[in-house]
């Protein structure tokens, strides 16, 4: 897709205006659902593909809205031009704006997980279809987004008071791919 300045800006008023928040509240009035700050993503021309494969593998996941171009767009008709969605109960701002931007490690999406089997469900699930796994709990997804996939007693370990435990965790976690409770408890412990 070529994407033109005049037409990237055109394409992100139309999308703010289809996503606008309604006037502020009255002071009796509930708060807006409407987060104040949401993520936004750029994808080449893929958002739906990942949007959607996002939405099958969290709960509480879901497509909140979309906006599509019509004809005489830079795209076929019916394509996806930016979209509203939910993951985990976290909201997301979505658009295919072309391949000018790229993701990269400076930003990434933090996964807490409560067991092994969530990380592990997760991992293979984020690596999956030409995924690629990094270090310390980290990696990319097919599209090029970064996650951690965190086990939740992770915090807890490196926050031990006794420095000579978190640096043992700290070290076991260096050496891993995706994180192993098992053996960051292992460090912990000193075993």
């Amino acid at each position: 897709m070529k994407t033109t300045p005049a037409l990237l800006a055109a394409a992100l008023l139309l999308a703010t205006a289809a996503f606008a928040p309604a006037p502020g509240p009255s002071p009796e009035a509930p708060m807006p659902s409407t987060p104040k700050i949401t993520p936004f993503l750029w994808f080449d021309d893929d958002a739906e593909e990942a949007i959607r494969f996002y939405v099958s593998i969290f709960p509480d996941s879901k497509m909140l809205s979309e906006s599509r171009w019509g004809p005489g767009g830079p795209v076929p008709a019916g394509t996806l031009m930016s979209a509203r969605f939910q993951l985990a109960g976290q909201e997301f701002m979505a658009l295919n704006g072309g391949p000018m931007y790229r993701f990269t490690e400076a930003i990434s999406l933090f996964v807490d997980c409560a067991t092994q089997a969530e990380v592990d469900e997760l991992w293979a699930k984020l690596t999956a279809g030409g995924g690629e796994p990094g270090q310390c709990g980290w990696l990319k997804d097919r599209w090029g987004l970064s996650w951690q996939v965190i086990p939740s007693c992770l915090g807890e370990m490196l926050g031990d008071k006794d420095p000579a435990r978190a640096a043992r965790v700290g070290q076991a976690m260096m050496g891993m791919g995706k994180l192993d409770i098992a053996k960051l408890k292992e460090a912990h412990d000193g075993c």
